[in-house]
């Protein structure tokens, strides 16, 4: 029985070419942009169902200490996992960070610590405007036994888990952005910021940790990072990201990573980078004239620090202009990766084996930093016949790098004789979560990219 092809699949096909029995096998395929809302990168909101208001696959939460800790070694994850619940809910994955200190809120830090004899300093900044800080005694003995049994715990339980996309280390200082300023001197110790930097690089594998500051081994007042298993949060993103050369810009994150030195420079090859675009340049950043001279120019910012997402409430809190949504979304959709195949080589059934090679480059700025797992599949009447475990990977392919080739072998000798059209996807693994989608024009909404016919004797 010869199987027929849905209008839309016939479509697929031509575009790609003639497949099998063409005078040259191996066939090009056209690049189109690939979606803004591709998972675990572009724009993130802070967690709410804010879908209609500008494409996004990733959405932020904060969490008090106090919230998930109620004793030591004793936890209440049930704030946590209904807020990651709530996010999963829409097909997005969760970015989120734990508190201790921030201005205006108070009881972060749990009662039994408190009743334990941890101290507070209750201040207040026009740094953060003028709001009433608690910050607590970091080197208490018994809170920091209490951080690192903490992260211990909570990688044990999330480390791995398909609604989290990425986790921003907090815990420490203002916002958990690792800095009491301008008290300094309530900060925590370097002894205390490497117990919880030793602590995170133990309990997660899998789900990428960032942290605030990229640190060398010549500075005397933060514990050095550079040389972890860690990506970096750039919180003043367009204002104070590319390096001024001026002394007191020093702490503007590219001068930062200059000075952390070649591991943190090349960070970015294997661990993601993320932030949040400064408040006084929300939505205005992606504008032609942001109106502001401390605004830097976005596109040059990405592509300096290769950051694959960012969080923003500009483009989210009410509706903007159709010329700033444009333009943002032209913007946005160059940070992180962007697959294209380039080409496909298709061969003949043999034997109930047919062989693909498919050419993969990445256009973005940064890597895919996650083993999701491509699957092959033959379609007819708009749905996969039979579906095939692939053995390609995406970590680690870099913009720029050569084009890596997926090849398979795959065993059709179960599917029924007819004609097929060959096609490859990476769901994602979250349930309702968006599928990796190529820069493609023969990419179908649901995930699939197809690559050309195929005839099963």
């Amino acid at each position: 029985m010869v199987r027929t092809y849905t209008v839309a699949a016939l479509a697929l096909v031509a575009a790609v070419g003639a497949g099998p029995g063409a005078a040259d096998p191996r066939q090009p395929l056209e690049y189109a942009p690939a979606p803004v809302d591709n998972p675990l990168k572009g724009l993130v909101p802070y967690q709410a169902d804010v879908r209609t208001a500008f494409p996004h696959s990733l959405e932020f939460t904060y969490l008090p200490y106090s919230a998930l800790v109620t004793g030591a070694d004793a936890f209440d994850w049930r704030p946590l996992d209904r807020a990651l619940d709530d996010i999963a809910g829409r097909g997005h994955q969760a970015v989120f960070r734990i508190f201790l200190e921030y201005p205006n809120k108070t009881g972060a830090v749990p009662a039994f610590l408190l009743k334990g004899g941890l101290k507070v300093t209750k201040w207040r900044s026009a740094e953060s405007d003028g709001g009433a800080i608690e910050t607590p005694d970091y080197a208490d003995k018994n809170l920091r036994k209490s951080l690192t049994g903490f992260i211990a715990a909570l990688g044990k339980r999330y480390d791995g888990d398909p609604r989290v996309g990425f986790v921003t280390a907090g815990l420490l200082g203002l916002w958990g952005e690792w800095h009491t300023y301008p008290r300094e001197e309530l900060f925590a110790s370097t002894a205390v910021q490497i117990e919880v930097l030793d602590a995170y690089e133990a309990a997660f594998k899998v789900t990428p940790v960032l942290l605030r500051y990229p640190v060398g081994a010549k500075d005397d007042k933060r514990a050095a990072n550079a040389d972890r298993r860690f990506g970096y949060h750039d919180d003043s993103f367009a204002w104070a990201t590319l390096d001024t050369g001026r002394r007191a810009d020093d702490w503007f994150y590219m001068a930062a990573l200059k000075a952390a030195g070649p591991d943190a420079e090349n960070k970015w090859k294997t661990c993601p980078i993320g932030g949040e675009i400064r408040p006084e340049a929300w939505g205005r950043v992606f504008d032609r004239a942001p109106g502001h001279v401390q605004i830097q120019n976005f596109r040059t910012c990405v592509e300096a620090t290769h950051v694959t997402w960012l969080m923003d409430s500009g483009m989210f809190a009410k509706k903007q202009g159709a010329e700033r949504v444009r333009r943002a979304e032209e913007e946005v959709r160059r940070m992180g990766y962007e697959f294209h195949a380039p080409a496909v080589t298709i061969g003949d059934v043999q034997k109930g084996q047919l062989s693909v090679r498919l050419e993969l480059e990445n256009r973005g700025v940064a890597p895919f930093y996650y083993d999701w797992k491509p699957e092959w599949g033959l379609l007819a009447d708009g749905a996969a016949v039979k579906a095939f475990a692939g053995t390609g990977k995406l970590t680690g392919l870099l913009p720029g790098a050569k084009p890596r080739v997926w090849a398979e072998t795959l065993d059709v000798s179960g599917v029924r004789a007819g004609r097929y059209a060959l096609a490859v996807r990476v769901p994602n693994p979250l349930k309702g979560g968006k599928p990796v989608r190529f820069a493609n024009t023969t990419q179908a909404a649901a995930g699939w990219l197809a690559l050309g016919e195929v005839r099963v004797p």
